[in-house]
């Protein structure tokens, strides 16, 4: 059998399939092909589902947002550290609540281009852009 008879038994296979599921979906009034596809889905291995679950729930923002977390207490002052805390991550711009309006004035104006460049150093550029400081 050439390559092309085996081509066309395939497509053959495949249209008499599709034939005899509309067949069997008009007769029913219903079309369980969605659930039959589940259901076949539903034998996959852990490595084939994991990666996809895991970017369903965001597990790639969190693990960078724990990063931050861990990065932040040893690469800032610990004096700034016991003023201001990030908060969270979005769209590579990190937000950092600080406590009061003098402390986010010397955060701003002496430690906002230390701090970033620290940050992206350690967990990489691609991942933050900028810090956003508000007041919390």
């Amino acid at each position: 059998m050439g390559p092309d008879a085996a081509r066309d038994a395939r497509r053959a296979f495949r249209v008499e399939k599709q034939a005899r599921a509309q067949a069997l979906t008009e007769w029913r009034h219903i079309d369980l092909r969605p659930l039959e596809q589940a259901a076949r889905d539903a034998h996959r291995s852990v490595g084939e589902v994991l990666p996809t679950i895991l970017s369903q729930l965001g597990f790639d923002k969190r693990l960078t947002e724990t990063q931050i977390q861990k990065v932040w207490l040893q690469a800032v002052d610990p004096v700034v550290a016991a003023h201001a805390q990030p908060v969270g991550l979005r769209n590579r711009t990190l937000f950092v609540t600080v406590d009061s309006n003098l402390w986010l004035s010397e955060i701003v104006r002496y430690h906002r281009h230390e701090l970033l460049e620290r940050l992206q150093n350690a967990i990489g550029k691609d991942q933050l852009a900028k810090i956003s400081y508000r007041l919390g």
